[in-house]
C-alpha cells in the first residue's frame, strides 16, 4: 500500500490527520522541518525531511513512494505561488492520485486569501483535488487564547454576541482519513462545522461547568482587543488577520453548525464540552505557557 504524505504533520490539524491514518493502518510520511520534529512523530509512521522551498529534485524525493498528499498552508508562507504550487507540479508529474486541501470556511467568496489561490490552481492544473473547508478551530482557546483564559479567567476575542459552530481539528483529521481512505471524494468540497452553534457566553458557560472554576466573556471590541494585541508585541500583520477574522464572526458567517462530520465519519463531531473536558489541563491556572 503507497503511504499519504502529509505536510504540517507535527501541527493541530496534521498531527491528528497521521494519527487517524495510523489508527486504520495507512502508511504515512510525515513532513519534517528538522530531525527535532522528528521525535513528535509518532510510532508506525516515517518521518521525511521537508520544506516548502526545496528545489524540485527535493520535493520529488519528499514525494517518493506516496501516492496521496494532504497539503495545508504554514501560516507564514502568503506567497503560495513560489512554495505550493511548486509541491502541487510535482505531486501531479508523479502521478498522485489524491491531494487533500485544508482550506477554510468561505473561501470560494474571500479571493483575497492564499486558500482560495491554492483551491484555484488546483481545478486549474486539474489536480484529483479534495477541499476541507473547516470552521473556527476549537482548538483556538486551548492555543491562541489560553494564556489569558489560564489567568484572569476570561475569554478575550471581539466576537460580540454572534454564534460559532466550533470544530475540533481531531475531527478534522477524522475526516481527511476517512476521505483518504475511501471513494468518491476527487473534486468534492466538504465545508466542517461542529454540531453546536453557541455564543461565547455558552462557551464560557460551559467552560465553568466543566473546569469548575469561573470562566466568562470579556466581550471586548475591535479596538480594544486589536490594543492589546499590539502591546503584547504583535506584528501589523498578525494584527490584520485577527481583525479580518473575527469580523466574519461577527458577521454569523461561521455560525452554521452540520453534520459533515458524521456523514464523512460515521461518528458525530465532538463536543464543545468533550472538547473542554479533554483539554482541561491546559487551562488550569499551574500550566504551563501553551505555544500559540
Amino acid at each position: 500500500m503507497s503511504a499519504v504524505f502529509v505536510t504540517g504533520a507535527t501541527g493541530t490539524v496534521g498531527s491528528a490527520v497521521m494519527a487517524h491514518l495510523l489508527e486504520r493502518g495507512v502508511p504515512a510520511v510525515a513532513a519534517v522541518r528538522d530531525t527535532g520534529d522528528a521525535a513528535k512523530i509518532p510510532d508506525g509512521a516515517q518521518a521525511r525531511l521537508f520544506d516548502f522551498g526545496t528545489p524540485q529534485a527535493g520535493l520529488r524525493a519528499a514525494l517518493a513512494g506516496c501516492d496521496r498528499l494532504f497539503l495545508m498552508r504554514p501560516p507564514q508562507i502568503a506567497d503560495v505561488q513560489r512554495y505550493l504550487f511548486p509541491l502541487v507540479d510535482q505531486a501531479r508529474e508523479a502521478g498522485v492520485r489524491q491531494v487533500v486541501f485544508l482550506s477554510l470556511q468561505g473561501v470560494q467568496a474571500n479571493r483575497g486569501t492564499p486558500h482560495h489561490a491554492v483551491e484555484a490552481y488546483l481545478r486549474k492544473v486539474d489536480a484529483p483535488f479534495t477541499f476541507l473547508r473547516p470552521n473556527f478551530f476549537a482548538q483556538n482557546l486551548s492555543t491562541t487564547y489560553a494564556k489569558r483564559i489560564r489567568e484572569t479567567g476570561e475569554i478575550f476575542v471581539p466576537a460580540g454576541g454572534s454564534r460559532t459552530a466550533f470544530i475540533d481539528a481531531r475531527d478534522i483529521g477524522r475526516v481527511a482519513a476517512a476521505v483518504f481512505t475511501s471513494s468518491g471524494h476527487v473534486g468534492k468540497a466538504y465545508t466542517l462545522s461542529g454540531e453546536e452553534s453557541l455564543t461565547y457566553e455558552r462557551v464560557a458557560a460551559i467552560m465553568t461547568g466543566v473546569l469548575g472554576r469561573p470562566i466568562r466573556y470579556g466581550r471586548p471590541s475591535e479596538a480594544e482587543y486589536l490594543a492589546a494585541l499590539a502591546q503584547e508585541g504583535w506584528p501589523p500583520d498578525y494584527l490584520d488577520v485577527q481583525r479580518m477574522i473575527h469580523r466574519v464572526v461577527r458577521l454569523n458567517i461561521s455560525a452554521f453548525p452540520n453534520r459533515m462530520v458524521q456523514r464523512l465519519t460515521g461518528a458525530a463531531a465532538t463536543t464543545f464540552a468533550q472538547f473542554v473536558r479533554d483539554y482541561a489541563d491546559v487551562w488550569a491556572p499551574s500550566a504551563p505557557a501553551t505555544k500559540d
